[in-house]
């Protein structure tokens, strides 16, 4: 039998005392590439996502799991939850024993707000300098902003997303996911790997500070650049591209589909391939500047040439010639694409109870140390004693007078 290949963050051990999304989510992405991640909760109600429902995990009885939302699951598998009340000083106590032992700890408290127990920066580096320590806030540990409450609604609307997302002439639209939070988790994994290789180099810890509205900022890409360039305010398009034309959804007889034309000579494949070859060496249309000056022309051409095409069957005339085009899928037609079958993209755990619990792989394919997918989304305070025992070498004694203080609950792995 071949052994299985390690995983690229063997050995690393995570203290996960954030919530929510934007540290799970990055905490999640570290346990999928094999770090030891355990996951602080509040003992009873845990992460406040496991009542973010409905939807619930469906239960073979056809009951739901009020703990157990389909929100909690999307960024919580490969870690174990232990409820430890951070408040009592016994819990308090734990935690620091706990980060001695951590390669990285991350939080999202609010600024200040972990100092009160002795589990703040300093504090915990005095006991553990090798610590990678991660703060994700709303608004960073410095600032005009640093004590306001931070959330990805904000974030977006504060960092200029909103000012570019909507139809043209309309009002703002957060997008339909958590796009600061999602992105600050990514930010945060990648920050974490490199003050991880510092470490590994200098034995030096460090503090990673970082806000949504940082990262918010930071993913306006282009869009800021536009700015800090050209002094130019972008304002919403809808699904025009602000500089690449054509580039947008177009009406077809049964719905709408992306045309995505990134270069003249796609463009002129384009033109060729709907009965218009001389709209690809017209000058108002030749080149990508031309193309933006004359955008509303061309734009208009192009629909009344695509009107009466059946959206699949105009899409496959398309990818054929090397034109990027798709269909704009629901999520229910995402999950029945067959790529998602050929690329592995759901990963399903059977929990004891019975209950199936779907979640989407971590999407990079790493040929060595692929991510792995070891156990399912826990529930509150399932590994308590087993968490504490591995990383502390607490015995059956010590843990039930933990128990019996308050400072620890152990949960259930079955309802």
């Amino acid at each position: 039998m071949t052994a299985s290949p390690a995983a690229a963050l063997d050995g690393v051990r995570v203290l996960d005392l954030s919530r929510v999304l934007a540290g799970p989510w990055a905490t999640q992405i570290l346990a999928d590439l094999g770090a030891d991640v355990l996951k602080i909760e509040h003992p009873g109600r845990g992460d406040d996502t496991r009542a973010w429902g409905p939807p619930f995990l469906s239960l073979p009885d056809g009951a739901q799991d009020p703990q157990e939302s389909a929100y909690y699951i999307a960024c919580n598998r490969n870690k174990r939850s232990l409820a430890v009340d951070i408040a009592t000083p016994k819990g308090a106590d734990l935690i620091r024993q706990l980060a001695a032992k951590a390669d990285v700890l991350v939080e999202n408290f609010k600024v200040g707000g972990l100092a009160r127990y002795g589990l703040d920066y300093a504090s915990i580096a005095s006991i553990n300098p090798r610590i990678v320590y991660c703060s994700v806030t709303g608004f960073g540990q410095t600032g005009p902003y640093a004590d306001r409450p931070g959330y990805d609604f904000v974030a977006q609307g504060m960092g200029g997303f909103m000012s570019v997302t909507g139809e043209e002439g309309g009002g703002p639209l957060r997008a339909g996911v958590a796009m600061a939070d999602l992105s600050t988790g990514m930010y945060a994994a990648v920050s974490i790997l490199a003050a991880l290789r510092h470490a590994e180099r200098t034995g030096e810890g460090q503090q990673i500070d970082l806000s949504l509205l940082d990262t918010q900022i930071a993913m306006m890409a282009n869009q800021g650049s536009s700015w800090l360039v050209g002094g130019i305010n972008p304002g919403r398009l809808g699904n025009r591209h602000p500089t690449v034309v054509p580039y947008r959804t177009f009406r077809v007889a049964d719905g709408e589909i992306i045309i995505a034309v990134g270069n003249d000579g796609q463009f002129r494949t384009l033109c060729d391939l709907l009965g218009c070859p001389e709209l690809g060496t017209d000058p108002r249309f030749a080149t990508s500047a031309a193309r933006q000056v004359n955008r509303d022309a061309i734009e208009a051409l192009i629909q009344s040439k695509v009107a009466h095409e059946t959206g699949l069957a105009l899409i496959d005339r398309l990818v054929a010639a090397n034109v990027p085009a798709g269909p704009v899928n629901t999520l229910k037609d995402v999950f029945a694409d067959p790529f998602v079958e050929a690329r592995g993209t759901v990963q399903t755990f059977a929990r004891e109870d019975g209950a199936t619990i779907p979640t989407v792989a971590f999407p990079a394919k790493l040929s060595a140390t692929p991510a792995t997918y070891r156990s399912a989304p826990p529930r509150v305070g399932e590994q308590t004693r087993d968490g504490l025992a591995a990383w502390l070498s607490l015995a059956g004694d010590d843990l039930d007078a933990l128990e019996a203080a308050g400072a620890i609950v152990q949960g259930t792995s079955v309802p």
